[in-house]
């Protein structure tokens, strides 16, 4: 497959099909989007050229973005498809053209997968990973593919050996986008596409959309099918998407919610999906909720004493949204349970190799061991790589891995019983306890709350943008469910959401005249 870049995409783009004035391409939501298609006020092909064009001017120049590994050398091809599809048989979906960006450790049959490393440059597995197939089949266009952190191991920046560079925040360019999702945020704050893919192992949905004033959901362990992600830890890994509204969220989850026989976590999810997820989107739904302040999610001597003045103000607002807000809220014995725990367990090594294995010819690599030797990959990930190597942890078989499962039953329950006793609906707390820091710092605290209890637990947690710090960086708010609660989570973010409006485009990327 051909590998174009944005000029030269824009070279071929035929640009008189301009999108009416009637559309508003920034900030537009999926409904929207399809709302025009069936008014006649736009076109598959022009809505695709307009994101090209911003991606154009933001990416590589302008606020020099860097959250763009490649365009898709099909996208307008399968635009014109699109349009004549919507013109023979109306819509191909609930996704009809609904340009989508791929966080580049997602498989797709137009574009190259790397997981942002040197040392799988070019590799083209020849199909969709399960959400993307879904995504797909519901009529979305995957239009590029996104910067991420190598491998996916850094949960604070976005930095790899694919692409030269940081990718920068659009809320100050001189300031980090946490990671591994941090290209799919950027690109998603910065108006690039309508959504975009993420992954979520401890932190790397949540935080970037956080950093990002984005919308981004964790889902329950086995909700989503992960066949077709490079893995980093498949005890943990989550697939989903970072959003601009709560509502999108909810539309994205719809298409790819399901059971996946290629991924056997998700058995667990047969018969939790939820029919229609937009139903629980209620403007009224904080109303009689009872919410916990859970401190040791959050709490800590590095707390930024402006992102608990914003966390504060949340907490008001979501009292005056009829909220019962009880604070504060522990998990019982939680120190005594995490010292139960003994060994360590570091799976990539295994889940790694397991996914270079199944890929066959069309892996460059077949083994970590093969990575290493290739010195193909940022110096910044070698330790992490080598210690890696140096294990041999397997799930089920390594005493730490099983020390480390125990601890989690014991933590779900715990957070459970937590719960119902205290009738909460979910659990609150800022989804970093830091504003995002320079690019390069590496001494003031990065603020990363996010890689224990949802994780750990395997629970679902979503973040919404609930203000700025300084003015410009925003901060996020987290609610934290049971298994399975994601209509309850949606709710209560779609309410706050809808009263508040904390989400505001990023000045470094203005609408293109």
């Amino acid at each position: 497959m051909r590998i174009v870049s944005v000029a030269a995409a824009l070279a071929v783009a035929t640009l008189s099909a301009q999108a009416p004035t009637s559309f508003r391409l920034e900030e537009t939501t999926i409904q929207q989007i399809q709302a025009a298609f069936r008014d006649g006020s736009l076109t598959c092909r022009s809505l695709v050229e307009h994101y090209i064009k911003r991606i154009d001017a933001y990416d590589k120049n302008g606020a020099a973005l860097n959250a763009i590994v490649q365009l898709n050398p099909d996208a307008l091809k399968t635009a014109d498809d699109l349009d004549r599809r919507f013109r023979q048989s109306g819509a191909s979906g609930p996704m009809h053209c609904v340009p989508v960006i791929v966080k580049d450790n997602y498989e797709d049959v137009d574009m190259p997968t790397t997981a942002g490393s040197l040392s799988l440059k070019g590799m083209m597995t020849g199909k969709d990973a399960f959400v993307v197939k879904r995504l797909r089949a519901a009529g979305a266009l995957m239009i590029a593919k996104s910067n991420m952190a190598e491998f996916a191991f850094s949960p604070v920046e976005t930095v790899n050996s694919i692409l030269p560079g940081y990718t920068r925040n659009p809320y100050d360019t001189s300031r980090v986008t946490a990671g591994s999702s941090g290209g799919s945020a950027a690109a998603t704050a910065a108006n690039f596409a309508a959504i975009a893919l993420a992954s979520d192992t401890g932190d790397s949905i949540r935080g970037p959309a956080a950093h990002q004033a984005l919308v981004g959901l964790r889902s329950t362990m086995g909700l989503v099918s992960r066949a077709g992600i490079v893995p980093l830890n498949l005890s943990a890994d989550i697939a989903g998407a970072v959003t601009r509204t709560v509502a999108d969220t909810a539309a994205v989850l719809q298409v790819i919610a399901g059971p996946d026989p290629a991924d056997a976590a998700t058995a667990a999810g047969r018969g939790h999906g939820e029919s229609n997820y937009a139903a629980s989107l209620r403007a009224d739904g904080l109303k009689g909720a009872r919410l916990g302040v859970l401190h040791q999610a959050y709490d800590t001597p590095t707390l930024d004493g402006e992102v608990d003045a914003v966390f504060r103000g949340a907490l008001g607002e979501l009292r005056n949204l009829g909220a019962e807000v009880i604070d504060p809220v522990e998990v019982p014995d939680l120190d005594a349970m995490r010292r139960a725990q003994s060994g360590s367990c570091n799976q990539f090594k295994h889940d790694l190799n397991e996914y270079l294995a199944a890929l066959g010819a069309t892996a460059p690599m077949r083994t970590l061991e093969d990575i290493i030797k290739s010195r193909r990959f940022h110096p910044s990930i070698q330790a992490r790589l080598e210690s890696a190597q140096a294990g041999d942890d397997a799930p089920d078989r390594s005493p730490g891995c099983r020390s480390r499962d125990d601890f989690r039953v014991t933590l779900r329950n715990a957070v459970t019983a937590l719960m119902d006793t205290a009738r909460l609906d979910a659990l609150v707390y800022p989804t970093w306890s830091n504003p995002p820091r320079l690019i390069g710092d590496f001494n003031t605290p990065a603020g990363d709350n996010n890689q224990f209890f949802s994780p750990s637990t395997g629970f679902p947690a979503i973040t919404v943008p609930m203000g700025y710090t300084g003015g410009t960086l925003p901060a996020g708010l987290q609610f934290f469910g049971r298994a399975w609660s994601e209509p309850a989570l949606l709710r209560l973010a779609y309410a706050y959401e809808q009263a508040t409006h904390h989400r505001l485009p990023p000045a470094s990327t203005p609408p293109l005249r």
